[in-house]
């Protein structure tokens, strides 16, 4: 995957042209939650604080579509994703999708 790609949750670069625009690209994964976690926040609701087992989970899963829709855009020959937003979905009990999408553009400097 391009190393480089430029991302942005606003539709334009700073200091970049968009020279092409090659369309929407997105990418998504689908995450269920792990009994140790459940019961780990199962607790926590119980003292109170951060459900640091869900915050690492929902983390590597916003990477993992963030790394999936960089893909699909390096494949359409994009070097920048601009516009880009997540949405969450509920698919099963204790089953979530995160997706992220955006624009996939041709920027150049200047």
């Amino acid at each position: 995957m391009q190393n480089n790609m430029l991302i942005s949750n606003i539709e334009f670069l700073p200091g970049y042209t968009v020279t092409q625009h090659l369309g929407l690209v997105q990418g998504s994964t689908v995450r269920a939650k792990h009994v140790g976690r459940d019961m780990m926040a199962g607790l926590k609701n119980i003292v109170g604080g951060e459900l640091k087992g869900y915050t690492e989970l929902l983390n590597e899963s916003r990477q993992e579509a963030i790394d999936r829709m960089k893909q699909q855009a390096q494949a359409i020959g994009a070097n920048a994703v601009i516009n880009v937003r997540f949405s969450t979905a509920n698919i099963t009990a204790g089953a979530s999708e995160i997706l992220a999408y955006g624009t996939a553009v041709v920027v150049m400097r200047g």
